[in-house]
């Protein structure tokens, strides 16, 4: 059954995060001419500079939730009707985790566009560093960095293998689905490149070791041919920024309810 509301919520949440996707892209393209970081929080920053970017900032805000509330569906409650196996809870897990960084971008956005947002520097190196200082810190530092690897991994796969098609409703339409591919892929290779530096901060006990979005760019950058390969990855993050705009259009939506959680719940006594 159909959800009006919730479902305008999801595809607000799609159409939130491809916008900041572009603006990535846009912040990466440029960035080869003039400097600058390219990751989400940045662009968001920028998004503010521009007339009316109070406004624009919390409508991102406010779209930004719903794709947290999507999330959680899909984790908790399981609206994608995963079946019962190891590899649907890994899926789900990282769902959840997905919905967990959301809100904290989320936040951020709220904070800046009613001006008591801090500076987006060093966000994952303060992280970093917060997780290293705990008990087994350096582990935990470590399965982070495993965390984004696997999840790149996957991300990357599932473009390959198209397996999105099925959450689609999305026919005949290549260069779309050529789009989308690329999009997945270029995402999952940012993903993967942050984890092996979160892995590398793990091994060195040094969390100015672990890296964002942007330093993976700039790591890309520094490869040799890097100037092709990094406009190759800014072109796929804006790729895939047009992948969550088709999935604000195309992508089936199931509304969560009372019974899906707890079916989607792991059954722990059987």
């Amino acid at each position: 059954m159909k959800n009006p509301g919730f479902d305008w919520l999801a595809r607000s949440g799609y159409g939130a995060r491809g916008i900041v996707f572009l603006l990535v892209a846009g912040l990466a393209t440029f960035s080869i001419f003039g400097g600058g970081k390219a990751d989400t929080k940045s662009a968001l920053d920028v998004l503010l500079e521009q007339p009316l970017g109070t406004v624009w900032l919390t409508l991102i805000a406010l779209g930004l939730i719903g794709f947290v509330a999507w999330r959680l569906a899909q984790s908790l409650a399981n609206a994608d009707g995963h079946d019962d196996s190891l590899k649907s809870y890994t899926v789900r897990a990282a769902l959840f985790g997905s919905a967990v960084t959301y809100i904290g971008l989320a936040v951020y956005a709220f904070q800046k566009a009613l001006g008591i947002g801090s500076s987006s520097e060093g966000g994952e190196h303060t992280f970093a560093a917060w997780a290293i200082s705990q008990p087994f810190g350096r582990y935990l530092v470590g399965a982070i960095g495993v965390g984004f690897l696997i999840g790149g991994a996957v991300t990357a796969f599932k473009g390959i293998t198209r397996r999105f098609e099925r959450y689609l409703d999305l026919e005949n339409s290549h260069l779309l689905l050529l789009i989308c591919v690329y999009g997945l892929v270029a995402r999952g290779a940012v993903f993967a490149i942050v984890g092996a530096f979160f892995c590398y901060a793990a091994i060195t006990v040094d969390p100015s070791q672990a890296g964002s979005m942007s330093d993976a760019l700039t790591w890309i950058r520094q490869l040799p041919f890097g100037s092709v390969l990094y406009l190759a990855v800014a072109t796929g993050l804006a790729a895939f920024g047009l992948y969550n705009l088709v999935e604000a259009r195309y992508r089936r939506v199931k509304p969560p309810s009372m019974s899906g959680l707890r079916g989607g719940l792991p059954k722990l006594h059987r």
